[in-house]
């Protein structure tokens, strides 16, 4: 079973963090909600309050298959200015595992030159800040252990690309069809 922990901070963006989690689970991955406010509680940018399932303090990351960054502001912000969550990005990525981003999160990918060489989106504003990239404006974007979102809109397409990053491609495909994402790609 795959081990994902997600970094959740105040200002979150709600849908980007919570649609991960609950695609990344019905799947059978092991997802961890990592808080980095102190305590295990969290109010994300709409005023959703969650209590995440541990804190940065009492994590170490060595079994962690993906380390995942919701979008959001100030959320992205607060992840970024976080010590403990850039070294564990940092660290994560040297060694060869995947990481990633949505929304304006890409920005700490960015600032930590994660992204140098590859291709990556983000939400429209936050080009600039994803140093190196080659920006693509899609809805996603993975490029080798890196995979960037757009925004809200891509919480669905995102979260199945990295149900496959992590070798789970028949879950994504059977959760496609469960959860109507299927009907609603036809609408287009």
């Amino acid at each position: 079973m795959a081990k994902v922990y997600e970094f959740i901070a105040n200002g979150s963006e709600e849908i980007e963090a919570l649609t991960v989690i609950d695609v990344l689970r019905r799947a059978g991955v092991d997802v961890q909600t990592v808080s980095i406010t102190g305590t295990r509680k969290a109010v994300l940018s709409h005023g959703v309050k969650i209590e995440c399932d541990t804190t940065i303090e009492e994590c170490n990351f060595s079994d962690a298959d993906m380390l995942l960054l919701p979008g959001g502001l100030p959320g992205a912000t607060n992840l970024n200015e976080h010590e403990g969550v850039r070294q564990a990005m940092l660290k994560q990525y040297n060694a060869g595992k995947k990481v990633g981003a949505i929304c304006a999160a890409p920005l700490v990918l960015g600032g930590l030159g994660i992204l140098k060489g590859k291709k990556a989106t983000c939400y429209p504003g936050f080009e600039d800040q994803m140093t190196g990239a080659e920006y693509t404006a899609e809805i996603f974007t993975i490029d080798g252990n890196v995979i960037t979102g757009c925004g809200p809109a891509a919480t669905l397409p995102y979260s199945y690309a990295i149900l496959e990053m992590l070798g789970y491609s028949s879950e994504a495909d059977a959760l496609r069809e469960g959860m109507m994402f299927k009907k609603l790609i036809q609408i287009n």
